[in-house]
């Protein structure tokens, strides 16, 4: 693909929060501010495994992302670094009394990056182009608002109308959702608009060079305080080494997913370190339910039983991960205590093969290389396991990203491979938007149709408290037993960082800039 270039002027610390599904009219703090107008030059580059897909904030679902648009472009509401709702374009929120709708009261200083103030047009706007497919184009991230089915403006506020009870909105908008200026969208092509940003955030685009690099630089005019970091350059490289040698070099100054087996390199390096949390995100590998011999639920747990789980996490990973059985993490809404990860029973893995009908199966395991902590080292394990079973053979196909991740969003099960390596994260801490993106016959994502299973997520959807909690462990507890993945580990998210930077990860993989200040 040619270079594009866009020229603007102009280790372990865990703060997880179950999700809080707010059901009351709501006024939160905002989040602090990053320093104060006097602020001089501090320059900061953090190196990914990828580059952004683009800069369109609606047009993606990979967390690199993510991660750079989070500085350009704001949500009604946010999280801090604990996982708490905050606010952001919205000052306060209610439900409507007696009517499948919510209000968010809206900000009155917050500008755009072209100078333009930010409106409840371009608040209902931005809803509605994820939402409804003939606003603009059909989102990816339609699924991150389930229940919404559109907004619209009022005097400083906005309508937000829902497909009944949904007891999980407000903690879907502090979690998705970036805001769009309306006439700025509509006056450019989508080409234009993946070329360049313009949000209210506390950064703005400089310059971007496709594939290669992304400059932002302070803004100004922030409505909140403006960022101690002058200027946040994005780069990528997959190999992690690289990254490494890049930190080490003093050439970057947050890296990720640094290997356990390079830990000590960062450690003992003069001006680095290591920093690390467990994440939001689940590893697992997708198994397509329509095609053979994935179809059969014996192959399917066979494959769970096949793999040592705790070694891929004690060796493979160094430790810096945890085993899971079910959709839904700790902490999360919904997530079963009782459910335990598949424990490591070969002889049990051959004999479900035998009885499934499909032993002498040779199947290929498609996985990324550096998206993700040991993602290649993670899928050659499984792949390696399941090899030595006396009756399936599995090979490892790596695959870049990109063109993995584009056949996943197609909406057409067909279009994904048979099976594969993935990750997901859920800053929402609700299981519930997990299993429905990933594992709900009509999820964005999804590799499985159970009946059952849709039927429980449909009766929590429908449900609060206690009884919502409870539909939902018992839908974690069926995907455990029918085994529609191969259930792996929980990430952790382990960076590396320059000793100059004050900065803690956070459990969502949000690596924030505006909360970085100069280690003095």
């Amino acid at each position: 693909m040619p270079e594009r270039t866009t020229d603007r002027r102009g280790f372990l610390k865990y703060a997880g929060a179950t999700a809080v599904a707010a059901s009351a009219a709501g006024c939160i703090g905002g989040l602090g501010g990053g320093g104060d107008e006097s602020l001089g030059d501090f320059e900061v580059t953090v190196t990914q495994g990828n580059m952004p897909s683009g800069l369109d904030p609606h047009d993606h679902r990979e967390t690199p992302t993510d991660v750079v648009m989070l500085h350009a472009y704001e949500g009604l509401l946010t999280r801090d670094a604990d996982g708490k709702m905050v606010n952001a374009l919205a000052t306060g929120f209610s439900r409507v009394d007696g009517e499948p709708a919510v209000e968010f009261e809206l900000r009155t200083d917050a500008t755009f990056h072209n100078g333009d103030d930010f409106t409840a047009e371009d608040a209902a706007y931005s809803i509605n182009r994820i939402v409804k497919e003939d606003v603009g184009f059909a989102s990816p991230q339609s699924d991150q608002l389930a229940g919404v089915t559109g907004a619209e403006a009022g005097d400083g506020k906005i309508t937000v109308n829902t497909d009944g009870v949904n007891p999980i909105v407000f903690s879907e908008f502090a979690t998705y959702c970036d805001i769009v200026q309306k006439s700025w969208i509509e006056e450019r092509s989508k080409q234009e608009i993946a070329q360049d940003m313009n949000g209210t955030g506390p950064f703005k685009l400089d310059t971007y060079t496709e594939d290669q690099e992304v400059v932002l630089v302070r803004n100004e005019e922030y409505w909140n305080d403006p960022a101690e970091v002058s200027q946040l350059t994005f780069k990528a490289a997959t190999e992690s080494s690289t990254r490494v040698n890049q930190l080490v070099a003093g050439e970057t100054d947050v890296i990720v997913n640094v290997p356990p087996q390079q830990v000590s390199e960062v450690e003992n390096n003069d001006g680095t370190s290591v920093k690390a949390s467990p994440s939001t995100r689940i590893i697992y590998n997708a198994l397509r339910y329509d095609v053979e011999p994935f179809s059969s639920t014996e192959f399917r747990q066979a494959l769970n039983y096949a793999i040592d789980l705790e070694s891929i996490v004690s060796n493979v990973l160094g430790g810096f991960g945890a085993q899971t059985g079910q959709p839904t993490l700790e902490n999360f809404v919904g997530h079963n205590p009782d459910v335990e990860p598949y424990p490591y029973d070969p002889e049990e893995a051959e004999a479900l093969v035998e009885s499934s009908g499909h032993a002498g199966a040779e199947i290929e395991l498609h996985t990324p290389s550096g998206r993700y902590l040991k993602d290649l080292e993670i899928a050659q394990a499984v792949a390696g396991y399941i090899d030595e079973l006396s009756n399936v053979s599995a090979t490892v196909k790596q695959r870049d990203f990109g063109s993995l991740v584009d056949e996943l969003l197609t909406g057409n099960i067909e279009d994904k491979p048979k099976w594969y390596l993935i990750g997901w994260g859920e800053a929402t801490f609700e299981g519930a938007l997990v299993m429905q993106a990933l594992l709900a016959s009509d999820g964005a994502l999804t590799t499985w149709s159970n009946d059952e299973f849709d039927s429980l997520l449909e009766q929590a959807s429908n449900q609060t408290g206690d009884a919502r909690t409870s539909t939902l462990q018992d839908a974690n507890a069926l995907a455990h037993d029918e085994a529609p993945w191969i259930f792996l580990n929980r990430q952790f998210s382990v960076y590396g960082v320059s000793d100059r930077i004050d900065w803690e990860p956070r459990s969502d993989e949000r690596i924030d800039a505006y909360a970085m200040s100069k280690n003095e």
